[in-house]
């Protein structure tokens, strides 16, 4: 399996790392935004085995543990620059000397500031696909944030760009412009987003895809005793949270794992590379980017390649468990 990124003429596998995760702790105290406490040189080391695996593609943000992803990220993989493609975020400033958020903007100015920084903690001189991360901007907005973009590529700080964003209408204000490599959106099990995809088909372009593992809970480890630690963001109280609540898994969603869990392991897949396979099966352009902490949750993930798609009776078998 490969994808080809028409916009950066380049082939990858259809599997990215989401470095979410390794940005560590941050957040306001009483709202979570990182993934708990983390260890840097595990990061690293995490970052160097999927490389050495085939890996090519990682997906990070400025915000992710204010500028702390992409310093790990440019401290682990600098060296092979050339031989991987970076997808970063803009549109939460920071300030990565004092680890604190500077809101929302999509200001001229703003944007590019925060390519330099990124570019700065990246270790890089350009990046490949450069994504809006804020869903709150109107589609009336875009033109203005799209002018700013190709002011970046033409001076080669960016190659291509593309939005984080889970409405189709919104993903298609910026599908227009040729530059655009990428649509980020939400899609998982439990997550299903049909509109989406039909998009990423018609337009031909990568559909990375969030939260492939429902946030862990489709990893399979979590009972409904699990508790996660208060810094957790799952341990947070955001609205869209649906997957965990206070730090417990969702009790009815664990029911429905247990439904389909035989299906998913199907072949000798484990809970983690059934779930990719899901993903895999609903279009040849999507690309998962799972998160991880360590080699082995870094492992579990790409040899999900190993076993490809889902069939199609299994996913509609999954799909019909699920709405019921």
């Amino acid at each position: 399996m490969e994808l080809n990124i028409k916009q950066l003429n380049q082939k990858i596998q259809p599997l990215g790392m989401g470095c979410w995760a390794i940005g560590g702790t941050w957040g306001p105290k009483d709202l979570p935004l990182g993934w708990s406490k983390v260890d840097d040189q595990e990061s690293i080391k995490a970052l160097k085995h999927a490389y050495e695996r085939g890996i090519t593609l990682f997906d990070t943000a400025a915000t992710y543990g204010y500028g702390h992803s992409e310093e790990v990220l440019g401290e682990a993989l600098h060296d092979v620059r050339n031989k991987i493609l970076i997808a970063t975020k803009f549109g939460c400033p920071c300030d990565d000397v004092k680890r604190e958020g500077r809101g929302e903007s999509v200001e001229r100015e703003s944007i590019i500031k925060e390519c330099h920084d990124s570019l700065r903690r990246l270790r890089t001189d350009y990046i490949d696909i450069y994504q809006l991360h804020i869903q709150s901007v109107e589609i009336n907005q875009i033109d203005d944030v799209v002018e700013t973009l190709e002011i970046l590529r033409e001076r080669g700080d960016i190659r291509s760009y593309g939005w984080s964003t889970d409405f189709p209408k919104k993903a298609k204000a910026i599908l227009k412009y040729p530059a655009c490599s990428t649509i980020q959106f939400d899609l998982n099990i439990f997550a299903n987003n049909e509109e989406m995809i039909q998009l990423i088909d018609d337009h031909q372009v990568m559909g990375l895809n969030r939260q492939p593992l429902a946030m862990g809970l489709l990893s399979g480890k979590y009972d409904i005793n699990s508790k996660l630690p208060n810094d957790d963001i799952r341990s947070g109280t955001l609205d869209w949270m649906i997957y965990f609540n206070k730090g417990v898994p969702n009790s009815r969603l664990l029911s429905k794992i247990e439904a389909i869990r035989e299906i998913i392991t199907s072949g000798g897949r484990t809970m983690v590379q059934g779930a990719l396979a899901w993903n895999w099966a609903r279009s040849e352009y999507m690309v998962p980017i799972p998160g991880f902490k360590n080699i082995k949750q870094v492992e579990d993930n790409i040899s999900a390649l190993d076993f490809g798609p889902l069939t199609k009776k299994q996913v509609e078998e999954v799909n019909n468990i699920i709405k019921e």
